[in-house]
C-alpha cells in the first residue's frame, strides 16, 4: 500500500463478495491498516459497513452473473440501510468503454455497472454504491485488463496495484460522502484514448 493514501476506519467491518486477486488482498491489507476489520464466514450482506464486490477483472474470464451480484450486493444494501455503509463494485474498465477485442466481457461488465447504479439510486443517501474499473494493472503477472490496452493508454505504462488500492481507499474514506453511483476509471486514460488510431 502507498504511504500516501491513509484513511481512518474506526473499526468499520468490511466484506468481501468475489473472487480474490492481488488487488483484492492488496485492499484487503490497507483496509486493516487502516482501522478496518474484515467480517469472515458470515453472508456478506450480514454485517457489513462497507462491502466489496469483487468481479474477475482479465478479459477470457466470465464476469459472473449480473443478476446475481445485484442480487447479493442488494441484500448488503438492505441490511446496511439503518446504519448507512458503502458498497464498491471491483469491475473491468470495460464496463463504460466496451473492448471489441472482449465483446462478452464488456457486456457482462456494463450489466454490473448499470446494476451498480441502480443501487445507488435506490438506496441513496445513507448508503453510497460505486464502482472502481480497472485497465491494465500489474504485479507479478497482469492483474487486470489485456495487454493491448497499453497501445491505446496514454500514460502509457500499466498501472500498479497500489494505484488500484488508492482508487478503492477513495471510496471507503468516510470523508467522501457525496459521490455515489459512479465508475472511477483506474485506467491511464484508456477510456478516453480507446478511439484513436482506429
Amino acid at each position: 500500500m502507498s504511504a500516501a493514501m491513509e484513511i481512518d476506519l474506526g473499526g468499520a467491518a468490511i466484506a468481501l463478495d468475489g473472487e480474490t486477486n492481488a488487488i483484492v488482498d492488496a485492499v484487503l491489507a490497507a483496509l486493516r491498516a487502516n482501522g478496518g476489520r474484515i467480517v469472515e464466514g458470515a453472508p456478506p450482506h450480514a454485517a457489513a459497513d462497507i462491502l466489496l464486490v469483487s468481479c474477475p477483472l482479465r478479459p477470457g474470464t466470465k464476469a459472473g452473473d449480473p443478476r446475481s451480484l445485484y442480487a447479493d450486493a442488494r441484500k448488503a444494501a438492505v441490511a446496511m440501510t439503518e446504519r448507512g455503509g458503502r458498497i464498491v463494485f471491483l469491475i473491468s474498465a470495460v464496463a463504460g468503454t466496451p473492448m471489441r477485442r472482449h465483446p462478452r466481457f464488456s457486456m457482462e461488465n456494463a450489466s454490473i455497472l448499470a446494476g451498480m447504479r441502480v443501487l445507488a439510486m435506490e438506496f441513496g443517501p445513507k448508503i453510497l454504491v460505486n464502482a472502481v474499473g480497472f485497465g491494465m494493472v500489474e504485479g507479478v503477472a497482469i492483474v487486470a485488463g489485456d495487454k493491448a490496452m497499453l497501445s491505446h493508454t496514454p500514460v502509457g505504462r500499466a498501472g500498479s496495484v497500489e494505484e488500484a488500492v488508492a482508487a478503492v481507499l477513495f471510496f471507503c474514506d468516510p470523508l467522501n460522502s457525496y459521490t455515489t453511483g459512479q465508475m472511477l476509471g483506474v485506467d491511464g486514460g484508456w477510456a478516453a484514448g480507446y478511439g484513436r488510431n482506429f
